[in-house]
């Protein structure tokens, strides 16, 4: 008898005692004992997308998962009796965390089909450039603190002045803007480690002055803000080396100093904050060679000295952090168009000198930390109107001169890259109202003046 069903049989012979039957027969609905029926229990699990979970029902029944989809136990469980379904082992394969919601209670007299796996992505790596240092650090990240760790060779060189870090969808390849240089350095990433590793070819040639780099949902294509040159450069990624080449008709004009760039989660839309101007370019993005084009009626106004831009994980709104009046401007994205419309409300207030913004995967929370305040204010998204609402307790105290956000994909921690005192501060996130709860540890030693920090998968 192998080692699963040996523990089947005595799951099933241990309930019967317990229940002080006098015979105990199979699962699929009857003859537990005195023909009595038993019930299945089972559910449906999201989000999966690699190999390794295992889920338990009642401390014995194990149940591998290879897919996402409806799942049942094997054994099944008399009326009366309770049940109570954990994950047992996660995803080894995929960077993923499952969790269990309406896990438990009492079979009566129906098949259960009511238990919800949910599995989401979870940050392994977090990769922070560091302007005065001409290096890249690397940590890994503890799924379950959020601590982070140096990676082994951390940190890792990079060009003149790094000033912007980028990871692709899949977190295979990492993308630092070298203002200094006016160069793109490119890495492999160790899928074990974290640790970089420099692609040939690498640096590659962009506009003067590079301010900021993002890598499109495809993974397909990067873009970097010339901060000095006023446009933006088109790369395609070849995907098994992670080389960069430029799109033909590139670098695209952009308003006047661009600081920041961001493509929507549809891939169809860039969006440019150029900050010497006060406006934000909009383009579509042509999915077979990457080359831009502008949105009619762009460039759109932003308040003063726009110096960071995000889209929400769903696409329907755009945020942009204004360095120069406190502020957070926000807009609703013309699904077809992609033409920016301004929120009601907007724009709303942050700390003094925000720095750079920041929404996370779910689209609840927006994230702005605030350079010349030291702090970082938190706000909930109105899922329908795109306005913010500050999250009680906001904003929250950082670090020196906090230069970026980011927060992991399982929306549990959010990290600060900290230019003034060369750290990065780590929170842990109510997953109910957005509030940031320093994280044990925090903050963590960096390179000189971290401008950027990204998690990765």
């Amino acid at each position: 008898m192998n080692t699963r069903v040996g523990n089947i049989a005595k799951t099933v012979l241990l309930s019967c005692a317990l229940l002080a039957l006098t015979a105990c027969g199979g699962g699929g609905g009857y003859g537990v004992v005195g023909g009595s029926k038993t019930y299945t229990v089972g559910g449906m699990v999201t989000g999966l997308t690699g190999s390794g979970l295992v889920l338990r029902d009642n401390g014995g029944d194990n149940l591998s998962v290879s897919a996402a989809g409806t799942f049942t136990f094997a054994t099944a469980v008399p009326s009366g009796m309770a049940y109570s379904v954990t994950v047992y082992a996660q995803p080894a394969s995929a960077n993923q965390n499952c969790a269990v919601t309406n896990g438990s209670g009492t079979v009566t007299n129906t098949n259960v089909t009511t238990v919800v796996v949910v599995c989401v992505p979870v940050g392994r790596f977090a990769y922070v450039t560091n302007l005065n240092a001409t290096a890249v650090s690397a940590f890994t990240i503890n799924s379950s603190s959020g601590v982070l760790t140096a990676t082994p060779g951390s940190p890792f060189a990079t060009g003149a002045g790094p000033i912007s870090v980028a990871v692709d969808p899949s977190g295979k390849f990492a993308y630092v803007a070298n203002n200094g240089d006016s160069t793109v350095s490119a890495y492999t990433i160790n899928s074990g480690t974290g640790a970089l590793t420099a692609v040939a070819g690498s640096p590659f040639g962009t506009g003067t002055a590079p301010r900021s780099v993002i890598v499109d949902v495809s993974g397909k294509f990067a873009y970097v803000a010339n901060g000095s040159a006023n446009t933006v450069s088109a790369y395609t990624i070849n995907a098994t080396t992670g080389a960069l080449t430029t799109v033909a008709g590139g670098p695209f004009a952009t308003g006047v100093a661009p600081f920041s760039v961001a493509v929507d989660p549809s891939g169809k839309f860039a969006y440019i904050a150029n900050n010497g101007d006060n406006s934000v370019s909009a383009y579509t993005i042509n999915s077979t060679t990457g080359a831009l084009a502008a949105v009619a009626g762009s460039p759109f106004a932003t308040g003063n000295h726009p110096i960071s831009v995000s889209v929400d994980p769903v696409g329907k709104f755009v945020y942009v952090a204004n360095s120069g009046d406190t502020t957070v401007t926000a807009y609703t994205i013309n699904s077809t168009t992609g033409a920016l419309a301004a929120v009601a409300g907007s724009p709303f207030a942050a700390g003094v000198g925000p720095n750079s913004v920041t929404v996370d995967a779910s689209g609840n929370f927006a994230y702005v930390a605030n350079f010349t305040a030291n702090t970082v204010s938190t706000y909930m998204i109105n899922g329908v109107t795109g306005a913010l609402a500050a999250v009680a307790g906001s904003p929250f105290p950082t670090g020196a001169q906090p230069a970026s956000v980011s927060v992991d994909p399982s929306e549990k921690f959010a990290y600060i890259a900290n230019e003034g005192d060369a750290t990065v501060a780590a929170y842990t996130i109510n997953a109910a109202t957005g509030a940031l709860t320093v994280v044990a540890g925090s903050p963590f030693a960096a390179g000189v003046s971290p401008t950027s920090i990204i998690v990765s998968k």
